[in-house]
């Protein structure tokens, strides 16, 4: 996996607690934020996700479509 330095600026209450994990989990402050990002993005994954659903100007498509289109031969 590619790596990228970056240079941030965070309040000081959220470098503590960093600071104080990485400390007890015996991680790099890097891997904490890195887990921390990506558990993140799942959540704004599921964000969009539902804001998309709830989007009634948007089309849909049902499962079972979906599964056609595809030409998957699914048990649904």
């Amino acid at each position: 996996m590619n790596t990228v330095r970056l240079n941030i600026t965070l309040p000081e209450s959220l470098n503590d607690d960093i600071n104080r994990f990485s400390k007890e989990l015996n991680e790099k402050k890097s891997h904490i934020i890195s887990s921390a990002l990506d558990m993140y993005f799942d959540y704004l994954d599921l964000q969009l996700a539902e804001k998309r659903l709830a989007d009634k100007s948007e089309e849909h498509i049902g499962l079972n479509d979906f599964f056609d289109e595809l030409g998957a031969n699914v048990q649904h």
